[in-house]
């Protein structure tokens, strides 16, 4: 007999699994269109669609304007800015579950610093440990791009920040936050993208269709199922299977765009992940 209790649990699961999915193809996606368009041009229109499909389901002209703290928004939105357009510059040099690897020190930083456990000096071992083996020391031909390293670092510093933006009062729900904040995000970016170089071509609907798929894949799909999710999930369950998201990166990357880890690589990949779950565990058990 199937155990009905747990069915909301797996499924719960299911859609997390689903929703990171989502997001690393969305890396996939754009990694293929940087040979089409300008990066900071696909950075900005994942914003701009995002937000307005976010509007539509999140139906945001409820929203009472006059409650929003706006200084909470923009922070929120200048945070997301930083980190898309900086991680979408780092996979235009690195592989796709390199340059997530890296950005996801800035979130597994922001958890340790939190975090006032017995075995903390095991879980940053283990990131600085990974950190290390993503290096491929002894394969020229393999060499990482400094600049496109500079690029994840700096996305996930930008991801912490993220985070700790997220977590002040908004005066609205977060999932208008999300939506108002990616907005902030796009203004941010969309002149620049300008600047750079983007065309009016982007608009045209053979093109535009690839910029809301993006949009869907990155924002909509994973923020709508994660709020699904979240329904049934501890917040322990939720933070283990979101560190699993450099390996789900690392396989898009090598199913979708053919890319190529070495063993040792894949072994920083297990122990970033590693450190992220034990940090997890330890944080939950610390609030307890």
């Amino acid at each position: 007999m199937p155990n009905l209790k747990a069915a909301p649990h797996l499924q719960a699961l299911i859609l997390l699994f689903i929703a990171m999915v989502s997001m690393q193809s969305s890396g996939a996606l754009a990694k293929v269109l940087f040979e089409h368009f300008p990066v900071l041009t696909i950075s900005a229109m994942r914003l701009l669609m995002g937000s307005l499909i976010l509007a539509i389901i999140f139906r945001i002209w409820q929203v009472n304007f006059k409650h929003i703290k706006w200084s909470a928004i923009i922070s929120y939105g200048v945070a997301l800015a930083g980190m898309n357009a900086l991680f979408y510059l780092s996979i235009e040099r690195l592989p796709l579950g390199i340059a997530v690897s890296f950005e996801f020190i800035g979130p597994l930083s922001v958890a340790l610093f939190h975090a006032r456990q017995k075995f903390d000096f095991i879980w940053v071992g283990l990131a600085i440990l990974g950190l290390v083996l993503l290096f491929p020391f002894d394969q020229a031909a393999h060499r990482l791009d400094p600049i496109g390293i500079a690029l994840a670092l700096g996305a996930g510093a930008c991801w912490a920040l993220y985070i700790i933006a997220g977590q002040k009062p908004s005066g609205v729900s977060g999932n208008h936050t999300v939506c108002l904040g990616m907005f902030v995000g796009m203004l941010c970016l969309m002149p620049i993208a300008l600047f750079s170089g983007m065309s009016a071509t982007v608009f045209q609907p053979s093109n535009l269709i690839y910029f809301v798929a993006l949009a869907i894949l990155a924002s909509a799909l994973p923020f709508s199922l994660e709020m699904i999710a979240l329904r049934n999930l501890s917040a322990l369950s939720f933070g283990t299977l979101m560190s699993l998201e450099p390996a789900v990166a690392a396989f898009s990357g090598f199913i979708f765009l053919g890319e190529q880890l070495l063993w040792t690589q894949w072994l920083a990949l297990a122990t970033i992940i590693s450190a992220s779950i034990g940090c997890t565990m330890t944080v939950q058990r610390a609030k307890k």
